[in-house]
């Protein structure tokens, strides 16, 4: 559940922020969703697959955290073991949207900050502060802001990027299988990736078009990243051992 409320400094003026990643904070997800501007920094870290969204057949690029539902192999006692946290999940619980018109603070119906108040990252004694003592904006919230103006632009250059990829056919899909080391067998499967041959067969014509709309260095970094499959491998088999 959720109780999405417009950002304010009014209603939310001692209103903080707990930003420390742990499963209590909801950080115990295996993907986020992702688009090619933070592709540079994921692919270093997470393998970069693509979800199909069951009702449009559209695809959603995502960066994996581990193998199945609720589980994410970056999260430690002592935070998230990564140098790069994904926006999508940084943000949280901060989102942008359009208010109604019994919700606009000034009467603007363009799109704003909302808060969701059951996040259990809300707090009013510890974390970070939204708004500071005489109302003004905090230097965390204008880091928020920036951070979901990211996201917002990136997601609409996601789906662009998503669409070229699919009427190309340079979407196939893919299964894993891993053996772990406890000798257990396991299959992923549901996403899919850039399919190779396809792009090698493409004419120089077709690759100039990608690389004109900035989306073949995107292609190149989902490539590369999932070399990280195997060290998702090794996170599993660390779990296990412990």
């Amino acid at each position: 559940m959720s109780n999405i409320a417009v950002l304010n400094n009014v209603d939310h003026k001692e209103l903080r922020i707990i930003t420390s990643r742990s499963a209590v904070y909801g950080d115990d997800v295996n993907c986020a969703i992702t688009f090619p501007a933070e592709f540079r920094n994921l692919q270093a870290n997470y393998p970069i697959v693509f979800g199909q969204e069951p009702e449009t057949g559209q695809f959603v690029p995502l960066a994996l955290f581990g193998f199945t539902r609720g589980q994410n192999l970056f999260l430690k006692d002592d935070g998230w073991d990564a140098n790069y946290i994904p926006l999508v999940v940084e943000r949280q619980p901060f989102l942008i949207g359009v208010p109604q018109v019994s919700d606009a603070v000034d009467g603007s119906r363009g799109p704003v900050i909302h808060v969701d108040m059951d996040s259990p990252r809300i707090s009013h004694d510890d974390g970070e502060r939204v708004f500071l003592a005489h109302g003004g904006i905090s230097e965390y919230l204008d880091h928020v802001n920036s951070v979901l103006k990211t996201i917002n632009d990136g997601l609409i250059v996601g789906e662009a990027f998503a669409k070229v990829l699919q009427e190309q056919g340079l979407l196939e899909p893919f299964s894993l299988d891993v053996e772990l080391n406890d000798g257990s067998q396991n299959r992923m499967a549901g996403y899919h990736t850039i399919n190779e041959q396809k792009l090698a067969g493409m004419s120089g014509d077709e690759l100039a078009s990608l690389h004109q709309h900035g989306y073949l260095m995107a292609i190149y970094m989902v490539i590369a990243s999932m070399s990280n499959l195997r060290a998702l491998i090794d996170r599993q088999n660390a779990l296990l051992e412990q």
